[in-house]
């Protein structure tokens, strides 16, 4: 038979290691859904660099009015997000960089694209 000296030295125990246990679950969701978060904002980011570019191909290569730089700036806009960078290039396409307007807790997230002619 054990004394009671023995019993009490173990005495919580579990209580603490369901808490350690809790913690690290909790710590694994919060990771997990800040990694979701940023996957979306990344895809978002890049919508917008996609539906800019494609617009201001459209506008260099005459099919809508107005400076090709200017209407993906516009565009970008309604997907809030900012044009950082924006080149004409070669053969009528437009290059462009995007950054949205909304931070996440890891940053801002940015997208790139390229739109021209059909080949």
């Amino acid at each position: 038979m054990s004394s009671p000296a023995a019993d009490h030295t173990e005495r919580g125990s579990g209580t603490i290691l369901a808490a350690g246990l809790a913690l690290v679950i909790i710590m694994t969701m919060t990771l997990m859904l800040l990694l979701a978060q940023s996957a979306v904002m990344a895809s978002r980011a890049a919508a917008a660099a996609d539906l800019a570019a494609l617009a201001g191909a459209d506008a260099l290569r005459g099919l809508t009015s107005g400076a090709p730089c200017a209407v993906a700036a516009e565009v970008a806009a309604r997907h809030d997000a900012l044009i950082t960078s924006c080149t004409e290039g070669t053969g009528q396409t437009v290059e462009l960089r995007t950054m949205l307007n909304a931070r996440g807790m890891l940053g801002a997230a940015s997208g790139h694209a390229r739109a021209g002619p059909p080949p």
